[in-house]
């Protein structure tokens, strides 16, 4: 199992922030307690097709330091793929509602009256 980072290029509110992501969803908490990460900053399904953290520069600096592996773009947009691929339960579809039949009545509101 490994765990994986990008660059830190995203800015927001005064810093620059990158994804952390894993293999498996389990490795992805272990690590992230690790990094003292709050859980309440996970990011994963339903909200999102893959199972990240975003974290600031300094926590990929961490991160680094404690065997995270450094990702291009490219190698991170594959993981994210491969984690989502593997993770991410689409919605179902819903039944389409059948018409009336021919021998049921139709209502007043319907019918236009």
């Amino acid at each position: 199992m490994a765990v994986y980072v990008d660059a830190a290029i995203w800015k927001w509110v005064g810093h620059r922030w990158c994804h952390l992501l894993a293999d498996d969803t389990d490795e992805l908490h272990r690590f992230a307690a690790q990094l003292a990460l709050k859980r309440s900053s996970y990011q994963g399904p339903p909200k999102t097709s893959a199972p990240h953290y975003d974290i600031t520069g300094f926590e990929r600096d961490r991160a680094v330091r404690l065997g995270a592996v450094e990702c291009s773009r490219e190698e991170i947009v594959a993981v994210f793929r491969r984690v989502r691929v593997r993770n991410f339960k689409r919605r179902q579809p819903q039944p389409v509602k059948q018409e009336a039949r021919q021998d049921e009545p139709v209502s007043r509101w319907a019918a236009g009256s």
